[in-house]
C-alpha cells in the first residue's frame, strides 16, 4: 500500500480510469484509440462552449454554443461579451461581426492553424498520428479530477505550437482543449452539456451576409 499512497492524485485517477490494477502502467493507445473511435462514430455533436485566451497581457473570455455535423461542418455562436459567428460548411468559413457589420471569408483550409486541434471534434484525425510525442500529463490538473490529461505537439505546426493539452473523460470525450503558442499564449476552449448525434439542420451550416455587411474574401494561400 505504501507505493499506491506515494503515487500523485492525477496518475491513480488515470489508473482508475482506465479500469487497471494501480502497479500496472496505463495503456496510452488504448485510451487514444477510444477517443478516436468516439468520435469516427458520431454524426453530430452540440455542447456549450467557453473559450478564454492569455497572452500579451490580454486575457479574454468567451462563450457561446457549437454545433459539428460531419463532415467537416461546424458553427459557433458567441453570446458573450458581445454576438459573433464562425461557421464552416465544409469547403468555406465565415467569421461574422455584427456590431461591426463585418463577414470575412477564408477557405476551410486555412483552418490548419491554431484552431486545427480543433478538427479532432470532427473525428477527422488519430490523435496518436495528428500529436507529435503524445503521453500522459499527470503534471496538469484537469477541469473535472475524473478526467484525464494528454499532452503532444500538432504535426506542421511546432513553429506556433508549444503544446496541446487535451482533457478526456472516462466516457472518452474531450472535454477541454489548450493550445499553447510559441509567443507563450493559452487559448483553452472548454466544452459542457455535450448532446450527441442530434438533429442539425444543414442550413446551420451555411451563412449570407445580411444587407449591409462589408464582405472580405481573405487570400486562401494556395
Amino acid at each position: 500500500m505504501k507505493s499506491l499512497i506515494r503515487l500523485p492524485l492525477a496518475i491513480l485517477t488515470i489508473f482508475w480510469w482506465l479500469g487497471v490494477p494501480a502497479n500496472a502502467l496505463p495503456n496510452l493507445h488504448s485510451v487514444t484509440q477510444a477517443v478516436d473511435e468516439h468520435y469516427n462514430n458520431l454524426k453530430t455533436l452540440q455542447a456549450e462552449f467557453t473559450e478564454i485566451y492569455q497572452g500579451s497581457g490580454i486575457e479574454r473570455t468567451e462563450s457561446g454554443t457549437l454545433w459539428l455535423k460531419k463532415p467537416g461542418k461546424m458553427r459557433w455562436e458567441y453570446r458573450s461579451p458581445e454576438e459573433k459567428v464562425f461557421v464552416g460548411d465544409g469547403h468555406d468559413v465565415w467569421l461574422y461581426l455584427p456590431a461591426e457589420k463585418q463577414a470575412r471569408k477564408s477557405s476551410m483550409r486555412n483552418l490548419n492553424d491554431l484552431r486545427s486541434p480543433l478538427a479532432l471534434l470532427l473525428g477527422k484525425a488519430k490523435l496518436e498520428k495528428e500529436l507529435q510525442g503524445l503521453s500522459f500529463a499527470p503534471d496538469v490538473q484537469p477541469w473535472k479530477p475524473e478526467d484525464a490529461m494528454l499532452r503532444g505537439v500538432p504535426r506542421g505546426l511546432e513553429d506556433r505550437v508549444r503544446q496541446v493539452l487535451l482533457e478526456v473523460t472516462p466516457e472518452h470525450r474531450i472535454a477541454r482543449i489548450l493550445i499553447h503558442g510559441a509567443d507563450e499564449s493559452i487559448t483553452e476552449y472548454r466544452f459542457s452539456n455535450q448532446k450527441e448525434d442530434v438533429e442539425v439542420p444543414s442550413h446551420q451550416f451555411r451563412f449570407a451576409a445580411p444587407p449591409g455587411t462589408e464582405v472580405i474574401v481573405e487570400e486562401t494561400g494556395e
